[in-house]
This record gives structure tokens, sequence and C-alpha cells, in this order.
């Protein structure tokens, strides 16, 4: 991975993101407001992401000091996982290089996700702890007793502290964040659909393979500016497998309607074998460390599409693009 310490003046306190485990708004603000307030009193950017309900209980229960918190709704904030750590590592680094540290309460939305979408999250929870290590940062995430069981596991596997009221301790059931994103991507990739259009690249004609998936796309509902970022996407799969796989190179795209998300589908596969610890795109590259190895492009597709599946093994490598498509329009009861 190429993670360097952020320009500027170090952020005061070492980095921290503490899970805040809660049945029930009085533990809630057990632990969000002692955590709120000492960033307050300390003069550093505090931040709050969180539903409009919890919203208005904070600014209540904070009184004057809510004047120097700034809140977020959560359902904009926690659109994308990519966009969204890129987005705050940005504010992270430049609070330290302002000699402040950004406080972040987050508080994640998982509601209406498909498996899919919990599967980014929780994978995005996991790589805080190595993309902001070196920030000052201090991230609190609550999570409701009421959340899926699985949900309320993986966010103690996926922060180093739980909080208890006013205290943290150290969380026993942490573990290493890429050993966590293994265990997400351990579960196979379904296998494409039997009539998904299937393409052998055997030379690098990158000119020729954009015109070829654009003009499939163009026969989707994919909208057009997202079939701008698919050739942009798939120009950076397939040049990568051109450089570091091996053949034979295969390009398959269809439409699926996976969970009730119906998006489009392209995958690139080859023969080759990565080499593990590279980050697989899942960190962006700091300032002081552009992509040197290639893999800048790999985090710029994972912004450009909805989701990245990668899988690889002997057998070789998968990456797995997917675009949402609109949903369809539901007609009322009477047919209109």
């Amino acid at each position: 991975m190429m993670i360097t310490s952020p320009a500027g003046t170090a952020a005061s306190g070492s980095f921290t993101h503490r899970v805040l485990p809660y049945d029930g708004l009085r533990q809630f603000l057990d632990g969000a407001l002692p955590f709120l307030l000492d960033g307050v009193d300390a003069g550093e950017r505090v931040l709050a992401v969180c539903e409009a309900e919890r919203e208005a209980l904070l600014r209540d229960a904070l009184g004057p000091a809510a004047a120097h918190v700034e809140f977020a709704d959560a359902a904009a904030w926690y659109a994308h996982p990519s966009r969204t750590l890129a987005d705050c590592l940005s504010d992270a680094d430049d609070a330290a290089c302002r000699g402040r540290r950004l406080r972040l309460l987050g508080d994640p939305v998982w509601a209406s996700r498909s498996p899919l979408e919990v599967a980014d999250w929780q994978r995005a929870e996991a790589v805080v702890n190595v993309a902001f290590r070196n920030t000052g940062a201090a991230i609190m995430c609550p999570y409701a007793a009421a959340l899926p069981a699985g949900v309320v596991a993986a966010a103690r596997r996926t922060h180093p502290e739980t909080v208890r009221g006013a205290r943290s301790v150290p969380n026993p059931g942490f573990v290493d964040p890429w050993a966590f994103c293994e265990r997400c991507d351990r579960e196979p990739l379904a296998d494409p659909p039997r009539d998904a259009d299937t393409f052998t690249i055997d030379q690098p004609d990158l000119y020729w393979l954009r015109a070829y998936v654009g003009d499939y796309a163009r026969r989707t509902p994919l909208p057009a500016e997202d079939v701008k970022r698919l050739l942009v996407a798939v120009t950076e799969i397939v040049t990568n497998a051109l450089r570091h796989g091996e053949p034979p190179i295969v390009l398959r795209m269809w439409t699926d309607d996976l969970d009730g998300e119906p998006a489009f589908v392209c995958e690139v596969t080859d023969a080759g074998r990565w080499a593990p610890g590279t980050g697989y795109g899942l960190i962006p590259p700091r300032p002081a460390g552009a992509a040197s190895d290639g893999r800048f492009g790999l985090w710029a597709v994972r912004l450009l599409c909805t989701t990245v599946q990668i899988r690889r093994g002997d057998t070789g490598s998968v990456v797995r693009l997917r675009l949402a498509l609109p949903r369809p329009p539901t007609s009322d009861a009477n047919g209109g």
C-alpha cells in the first residue's frame, strides 16, 4: 500500500476508531455526548453525521455547544463507500494541516441496503483503520442493538475499541483489516449468465474495445453519463490485465437484478495472480504516492462504479464491475 502521513502539521492526539453499541436513546447519548463535547472543548473540527431525529436529539442535549458542531445528513453522507472514504480522509488531512483534529460521529445507514451494499460498507469500516492511521482523527460509529445481528457482529470486528458510556475499552473481537476484507471476498461470485456477451481480448486495441463496450452498453438502460464512467473503468481494468495478468483475458457483459438492484455488469477475467498486500484499490493513494504500481487506477474504478467485486486465486483473477440501472417505473393499481 502507498500510505503516507498527510502533509502539514500533525493533528493532536492519536487516531481512534470506536464503536458505540447502544440499546435505546439514553445509551446513545451517554456515549455520543461526551465524545462531541470533548471535541468542542479542545477546539477540534466536530462533525456529527446522523438522521434528522438523532440530530434534533443531539442539538437539544448539547445546548449552546451545538453551535460548534457541524451536522450532516446520514443518507447523503453514506451514499457510496469509496467516495465517502475519500471525502472524509480529505477532511481529516485538511484539519491536520491546520493543526486541528477531525472528530467524527458517524451513524452508518444500514436500512434498505442490499447484502452487496452491506458488505461494501463493512469493508469500508475495516479499511478506515488503515487509511486514517496517520491522520490523528477520532471516529465514533454508533450501532443500534436493533440492527441485524450480522451487522452488529461485524462492527465489533472492524473497530479496535468499544465505547461504554464516557469511556472506551479494547475490543477483543477486532480483527486485522485485511483479514476482514479477505473474509468479505471469500464467497464465490455467481456464474455469469449463459447469454452474457463474451469477448476474448487478444490484442491491446483499447480504442476498439471502448467502441465495442460502449455499443453494448448503449443498448441497455444505462444512463449516458454512466456509460462514460463504464468506459473509463473498463479501460483501466483491461489495461491492468494486459500489463500484469496472463491470457486468456476475457470480457463479459450482461444486466441482472441481484437482490432487487438492477445493474449493468461488466466482468474481466485473466489467468494471472495478484500479489498480496496491494490493497486492491480499497484505499485512496495519498498525494505523495501517485500510483507508481498502477493501483491508483483501481481506486478510481471503485469511485466510478456502484460496486467492484474482486476474486483471485490459483486459477486467475476476476474483476466484476456493477453500475446501477434506473429502476423501471411502477404502475398504480389502475394501471397508470
